[in-house]
């Protein structure tokens, strides 16, 4: 009987490193679209918390508007959160109650985050992250 013959190893280090290595580059892209998917989640609902309270202290709809849109983007902004665009829309109907009847100004902030310089096949270039806050409006102040 004769020993079986043992095959050579050589180049299976390469060969493991060229199937290998593109899957792992691809698990690490998907890491940081996630990560950044993630925190401008996290920036998007704060600039909507801050518009809204931000719009809860003015005292007209049109001020409390033009306010929570400044407050949004600048809390975009503080936060490093690059929006290819930022639409920010105020709901200022409780400006309408009478005082003494509790009324709330509702904030949506929507950003569209780039995400084209990830490069990783599957992977949308632009998402678009959308929030909404409520801040009450001081029940006994007057409402023009």
């Amino acid at each position: 009987m004769t020993a079986p013959r043992r095959r050579s190893e050589a180049g299976s280090a390469a060969l493991e490193a060229a199937i290998g290595l593109p899957a792992f580059l691809l698990f690490v892209g998907l890491i940081i679209f996630a990560g950044r998917v993630a925190i401008a989640t996290q920036a998007v609902d704060s600039a909507a918390t801050q518009a809204a309270r931000t719009a809860s202290i003015a005292r007209t709809p049109t001020d409390a508007s033009s306010t929570a849109g400044s407050a949004a983007t600048s809390s975009l902004a503080s936060q490093k959160v690059n929006c290819v665009s930022t639409a920010v829309t105020v709901d200022t109907a409780g400006f309408t109650a009478t005082a003494g009847t509790p009324a709330t100004v509702t904030a949506t902030v929507r950003c569209v985050v780039n995400l084209a310089d990830l490069a990783v096949p599957g992977v949308p270039g632009t998402r678009t992250v959308t929030a909404t806050a409520s801040s009450p409006i001081d029940t006994y102040r007057e409402r023009r």
